[in-house]
């Protein structure tokens, strides 16, 4: 579960290396895998076009706390890490590092597991 103020780890090569959640989108008090928020940059890597205290939306992709599946299974990760992505939820990276879970397909976030090399 993402709340406000959240430090987050950025899972793509847009060139941000963390971000905090300063809003979770869809008047929600929490984010889970697949939700949208807004996060600020905290820490970028250098000349890259990503730059620290810039705002942009995200993706949630990995959560440490654990997801329950329908037919009884349950995954967790070790880190909460998010994607950025554009106004027309495209991500800004082209690579996606680590696994994404399935449940990804059912927000319609293609062209992101599409980017993952391995869908849990």
């Amino acid at each position: 579960m993402i709340y406000v103020e959240s430090v987050l780890h950025v899972a793509d090569n847009s060139g941000a290396l963390k971000a905090q959640c300063i809003k979770v989108l869809k008047n929600k008090k929490f984010a889970k895998i697949g939700d949208e928020i807004v996060v600020t940059i905290k820490k970028a890597k250098p000349n890259t076009k990503i730059k620290k205290g810039e705002i942009h939306k995200a993706i949630v992709i990995r959560t440490k706390k654990e997801l329950r599946r329908l037919d009884g299974t349950t995954i967790q990760f070790k880190n909460n890490e998010i994607i950025l992505i554009n106004p027309e939820k495209q991500p800004i990276g082209n690579r996606v590092f680590g696994p994404v879970t399935y449940e990804l397909r059912e927000q319609n976030l293609l062209k992101i597991i599409s980017l993952s090399p391995t869908i849990l």
